[in-house]
């Protein structure tokens, strides 16, 4: 079976600095995928690498089996969307303005909106739940909210994978729980998620499998509640916790505090 997406020994530095050595991995769709690790250990870097953003000095990204740097962009960003961080808009596009931005692969350069998008940018709010925001500037909605407007974005783009990074940075609790709800739906209907975070207990929640990333290298790969121990969250974080069992709810990190 062809992977969907898979890197073939990617290396990559900057100003001679080396941020990712030798990594290779494969995806499959319909994953959940989280990429763990410190700040500088080669998550982000990797994800821009997958998107033909940033070119590997070494190795090679596959996409369906083809060699990444063949695919025509258009064809690419048809199947692939990316999610980034909270996204502040500087203009007070409405939230169906900001989702059909994403049949912008399917339109020529003057051509305006047909029904047929419009259909497929309602369709993508009505699946993330948000279709009663479509007439909302997009700079009054909540930072969890605008997640939601982004992925059903991608949705509209008619993306298969969704690579997206640090998603719930900048949300607070409740918005962050409906962004992985959301997520979490989608994956079930047989989308794959490629996501960066700093957040162990996401990946214990939400993913199938975490990447744990220490100094441009991949250190674990598994199903989190495999490869998330406490040895592992030291090892990335210099920090001490507890994984805990809770019930059928998964595990937890929890903080270990000194007398």
């Amino acid at each position: 079976m062809t992977n969907l997406l898979e890197v073939k020994r990617a290396g990559f530095a900057y100003r001679g600095q080396e941020v990712l050595n030798d990594v290779s991995l494969a995806f499959q769709r319909g994953e959940v995928v989280t990429f763990l690790g410190p700040n500088g250990s080669g998550k982000t870097t990797l994800l821009k690498i997958m998107l033909g953003i940033l070119q590997p000095k070494t190795g090679t990204v596959l996409f369906e089996g083809r060699a990444l740097k063949t695919i025509p962009r258009r064809d690419f960003a048809r199947q692939v969307a990316y999610v980034p961080q909270i996204h502040r808009e500087s203009f007070a596009y409405k939230v169906e303005e900001v989702v059909l931005m994403g049949r912008m692969p399917y339109q020529s350069f003057f051509s305006a909106y047909s029904r047929k998008d419009r259909d497929i940018a309602a369709a993508s709010m009505d699946r993330l739940d948000i279709l009663d925001l479509r007439d909302r500037p997009y700079t009054e909605i909540s930072g969890g909210e605008r997640q939601l407007t982004l992925i059903a974005r991608a949705l509209a783009q008619g993306a298969g994978v969704f690579i997206m990074d640090e998603p719930v940075n900048g949300l607070d609790y409740g918005n962050q729980m409906r962004l992985l709800s959301g997520i979490k739906g989608l994956a079930a209907e047989g989308l794959t998620f490629i996501i960066t975070t700093h957040f162990p207990d996401h990946a214990l929640m939400t993913a199938d499998r975490a990447i744990l990333f220490k100094d441009g290298a991949v250190i674990a790969d598994g199903p989190p509640a495999q490869t998330i121990t406490r040895e592992a969250i030291f090892a990335l974080y210099r920090i001490d916790v507890n994984v805990v069992s809770m019930n059928d709810s998964g595990k937890v990190c929890m903080r270990v505090w000194a007398n």
